[in-house]
């Protein structure tokens, strides 16, 4: 009996009540064409109805594409997720207390999968502890509607632990490049592998139904064995993509080979960042590489910090990672984050974080939407929209060193840089360094708890954590402390005996300096 079917077909075996678990990394890894079969069926018959959604990373590129699709009243009861500010339709159910809502560790729900893959009884974690996903501040939830409690601390071996019991996951919607007849998919055209073997294994073990997504059809056994990433006595049902705008390898473009890994491209094809504050964020951060260490780039700010070591031609004296499974080469900025140029290696998702919450990154750099004195940060909820930590939680806690990196206001702010000053033409609306973060996604408290150290990048300013409080540690040149600085926050910091001015070359068009920096430390 033949598993393929059209994608209608495959809306129409999603039942009301369900738990529908997805793949999906921005557009890497989604079905977008059975999601959009669900979004009509739904929107002629209102079925399927009542739908409880979980997937570990964004999926979605911030338009109509991704979970968005599903973000209607009605088709989904609860959500469950790592991150979901790129889907304005879930965002917005969350937002006005239409459905329940679970904002999880990205690490933590992937890793569930396998403990739900071999009927173990649940995850124990430390991820979360502090935070905004520890069930004595908020236990993950993201509004008044969701009150049932999805993990609890318990103890174990004398150490404090968060569990999260396992629960079946009724179907699995996956997507690859290559399917068979047998429905052993492959995965030649993504850039990453995510965690579609886990979320098939875990459908499996639930009694559920496997639906996969691809772009092409191969004939049974013609499929090299090792290209094979969910075997096809996983997958009940295949649905082959019927044009491109469905199979979109990052949210920005429908398919380039260095990202799958195909082609190397030289550094220079690399575009370089116009001089703005992001280019002087990333720049000062970039002086806080090591050598030879591994390093995690976040989304926004932090990414480009790849781009300005590809500038500085030092790109291979650390290695580079990405939470989606890149190892080595350069990771790249939105709308193409999570992929790599000249990528050394591609791990499945689950590996990954594995290897980072085992401690494997040396340093990470960070997003920054709101911080305060205790040197907390919330890139989770603020300002009235929600989301998601993603893998925020895992890196930052794990990570042997965390740099966070974003400008100093929000909402408007634009510089320049004259003569190796920072010049400010307009103020940002909002401010970013707060009384109290309206979520806390990183503990300032954790971080002083085990001694890691932190550092929070802007434009005009750098701090630390010393003592448990934010510390300002050095100014931009051209900058008056009082008026560009301390008036703009709604506290006052720390300020250091010995505060240094940011070496005014990251304020030249031309830096150059970032090798004897970086060489610095190695002497050292």
């Amino acid at each position: 009996m033949s598993k393929i079917i059209t994608a209608d077909q495959a809306a129409a075996l999603i039942e009301d009540n369900v738990t529908l678990g997805a793949t999906g990394f921005g557009l890497a890894g989604w079905a977008e064409e059975v999601a959009q079969a669900i979004e009509k069926r739904f929107t002629a018959t209102g079925s399927p109805r009542n739908i409880t959604l979980l997937h570990a990373s964004a999926i979605g590129d911030w338009k109509e594409r991704g979970t968005t699709r599903l973000g209607k009243e009605g088709l989904i009861k609860k959500w469950i997720g790592a991150h979901i500010g790129s889907s304005a339709g879930m965002s917005k159910l969350v937002i006005d207390n239409k459905i329940e809502a679970y904002n999880l560790p990205q690490g933590s729900i992937i890793q569930l999968l396998r403990e739900i893959a071999g009927r173990r009884v649940g995850l124990f974690t430390k991820v979360g502890l502090g935070t905004f996903v520890d069930p004595r501040i908020e236990g993950g939830r993201m509004n008044a509607k969701t009150t049932v409690p999805i993990n609890r601390v318990v103890e174990a071996e004398g150490e404090e632990w968060l569990f999260y019991k396992t629960f079946p996951i009724h179907v699995a919607l996956l997507r690859g490049t290559t399917v068979d007849e047998h429905g052993n998919l492959t995965m030649e055209k993504e850039g990453p592998i995510t965690e579609a073997l886990s979320m098939a294994q875990a459908v499996k073990a639930s009694g559920g139904i496997v639906i996969v997504q691809a772009e092409y059809l191969a004939k049974a056994g013609s499929l090299h064995p090792k290209q094979v990433k969910v075997p096809g006595i996983l997958v009940d049902y295949i649905v082959i993509a019927t044009n491109q705008e469905a199979c979109w390898q990052t949210e920005g473009l429908y398919f380039n080979p260095a990202f799958a890994g195909d082609i190397k491209v030289p550094l220079n094809s690399i575009p370089v960042l116009p001089m703005d504050e992001r280019k002087i964020i990333a720049r000062r951060a970039a002086a806080e590489l090591l050598p030879n260490a591994i390093t995690n780039l976040g989304v926004g700010i932090p990414s480009d910090v790849a781009a300005i070591a590809a500038e500085e031609g030092v790109i291979n004296m650390m290695t580079m990672t990405t939470e989606i499974g890149g190892v080595g080469g350069i990771p790249a900025s939105l709308p193409h984050f999570g992929h790599s140029y000249n990528g050394e290696a591609v791990v499945d998702h689950t590996s990954q974080f594995d290897f980072y919450d085992g401690g494997g990154i040396d340093v990470a750099f960070l997003g920054l939407a709101q911080t305060d004195k205790q040197g907390n940060v919330n890139v989770s909820k603020f300002k009235g929209r929600a989301m998601g930590c993603g893998g925020f939680i895992n890196i930052s806690q794990n990570s042997k060193k965390v740099v966070y990196c974003g400008s100093f206001t929000a909402g408007g702010l634009s510089v320049t840089a004259q003569d190796g000053k920072l010049v400010i033409l307009q103020e940002g609306k909002g401010k970013k360094f707060i009384e109290h973060v309206e979520q806390v996604t990183y503990s300032g408290q954790y971080a002083a708890k085990v001694n890691q150290p932190v550092l929070y990048i802007t434009e005009r300013a750098v701090f630390t954590l010393e003592d448990g409080e934010m510390t300002l540690i050095e100014i931009a040149p051209g900058i008056d402390l009082e008026k560009d600085v301390l008036a703009l926050m709604d506290f006052k910091p720390q300020i250091s005996r010995n505060v240094k001015v940011m070496n005014p070359a990251i304020f030249q068009p031309v830096w150059g300096g970032l090798k004897e920096v970086i060489e610095a430390k190695t002497k050292g």
